[in-house]
């Protein structure tokens, strides 16, 4: 049995850390809350000691930058949404922030606001208001796919309010973000929830 089974949304999320890790497992999800109950079930019974989330996020304040790593302490749905999903704690935040502390990557914890369509705009304030620091489309959904096992989620912000997709120095806030996903999928080489 493998110690670590690594939901990566996107295709593009399951190819970096599949190039950069070979000891986990990677089961690509598929992106927002419908595939990600879906894959849920499917994570449940897949053999492993302990789940993550890893992929790429959105920035929610100011400060948030392409690159950056967040740590999710608990994910919840966004509350104007009406999904029936309780907040998820993530009880190896503590062991990702050791684990990836050092490494010459910006990280921070702290909550991961769950969404059915892309935040951006006013939308980011919206959920930033809420408490959170950083917004994905899956991470709450797939937390049912622990079944009792250790989770966590390490996320990569790819655009934030002073970096949006839509501007031209996107790619290069792009590049950064891939590049910093592929260094935590390294940094989770061998590792498990109790290292």
């Amino acid at each position: 049995m493998s110690d670590l089974l690594v939901a990566a949304p996107l295709r593009i999320e399951a190819a970096l850390i599949s190039s950069a890790t070979r000891s986990a497992l990677v089961h690509k999800t598929g992106m927002g809350p419908h595939r990600s109950r879906a894959a849920a079930r499917e994570l449940d019974s897949r053999a492993a000691r302990a789940l993550l989330v890893v992929g790429f996020c959105g920035g929610l304040d100011e400060t948030s930058v392409p690159g950056e790593v967040i740590v999710a302490e608990e994910v919840y749905a966004a509350p104007d949404e009406n999904h029936p999903e309780p907040p998820v704690r993530c009880d190896l935040a503590g062991p990702l922030v050791a684990r990836l502390t050092g490494l010459g990557l910006k990280v921070r914890v702290g909550r991961v606001v769950c969404v059915s369509r892309i935040a951006v705009g006013e939308r980011r304030g919206e959920r930033h208001s809420s408490g959170a620091i950083a917004v994905d489309m899956e991470s709450v959904w797939l937390g049912a796919g622990a079944a009792g096992r250790p989770f966590g989620v390490v996320r990569v912000v790819l655009d934030s309010p002073s970096h949006e997709l839509i501007r031209p120095q996107a790619v290069g806030g792009a590049l950064r973000a891939a590049r910093a996903l592929r260094k935590v999928a390294a940094a989770l080489q061998d590792w498990g929830p109790g290292d």
